[in-house]
């Protein structure tokens, strides 16, 4: 699968793919290129986790009445909603990946 198209997607984790992806067509070593992946869907699901916390902690200040800066917790909203999503597709397609992997003929 050839991902150098998504360049431009300003996220690290498919721009580290895309680098682990090349120098996997140089060494040929799999394991290390899918552990590479999964490494980076581990550290992406540390930053959803944090944007998730984030967006809690505003609907709690917003709800003890600390601030009524509605702006902030719609915009905490959606970077934890965006970042959820992304996670969830990159598990989708790292479970594909695998099991595409587990089906081969050795």
């Amino acid at each position: 699968m050839d991902i150098s198209s998504l360049y431009n997607v300003s996220s690290g984790v498919i721009r580290d793919v895309a680098k682990n992806t090349a120098t996997a067509k140089q060494d040929n070593n799999s394991q290390d290129v899918f552990g590479n992946i999964l490494n980076s869907a581990v550290e992406n699901l540390k930053t959803t986790n944090g944007y998730i916390s984030d967006a809690e902690n505003e609907e709690i200040r917003l709800a003890m009445g600390e601030t009524d800066n509605t702006h902030d917790l719609s915009i905490a909203l959606q970077k934890a909603s965006t970042s959820l999503q992304y996670t969830v597709a990159v598990r989708d397609k790292i479970i594909e990946a695998y099991k595409e992997i587990m089906q081969m003929q050795i």
